[in-house]
């Protein structure tokens, strides 16, 4: 047996070894993940929180005033309530779930396939496939 050699020694040990460490690794990703995901659901969860607060506290409460006040105060409260939703409801919200499941897709889904194993990137130029058609 030659010191340094490259033939790979493998005995049964070292592969129950082997395969308990990506069972337990492949295991906490699982968690890991799935917590992840969960928090995407909280988010809507928040959403519609907003949602119920905004129509209490907006809405109903217009129409709970007199006949007399309740057209003006209900466009001037409709308005608020649409703006409120808009502003807060469908930008904040919708920004802050597109980005969570931007992170989520970049760094868990594909952590999943993607290995460089040492290639180098080589980045799209459109006048590189330009030169190359014209040189050809």
């Amino acid at each position: 047996e030659v010191h340094g050699s490259n033939e790979e020694h493998t005995n049964t040990g070292e592969i129950l070894i082997m395969q308990l460490i990506h069972t337990i690794e492949f295991s906490l990703g699982c968690i890991s993940n799935t917590a992840s995901y969960l928090r995407l659901w909280a988010l809507s969860l928040a959403h519609s929180q907003l949602s119920e607060l905004l129509w209490n506290y907006g809405l109903r409460m217009a129409l709970s005033k007199e006949p007399l006040y309740t057209s003006v105060i209900l466009f001037l409260i409709t308005y608020l309530f649409l703006s409120l939703s808009i502003i807060i409801l469908v930008v904040m919200e919708g920004l802050s779930t597109f980005l969570h499941a931007i992170r989520l897709h970049w760094v868990e889904f594909q952590s999943k396939f993607y290995s460089g194993a040492g290639i180098p990137l080589i980045v799209f130029s459109l006048n590189s496939v330009v030169e190359k058609n014209s040189l050809a």
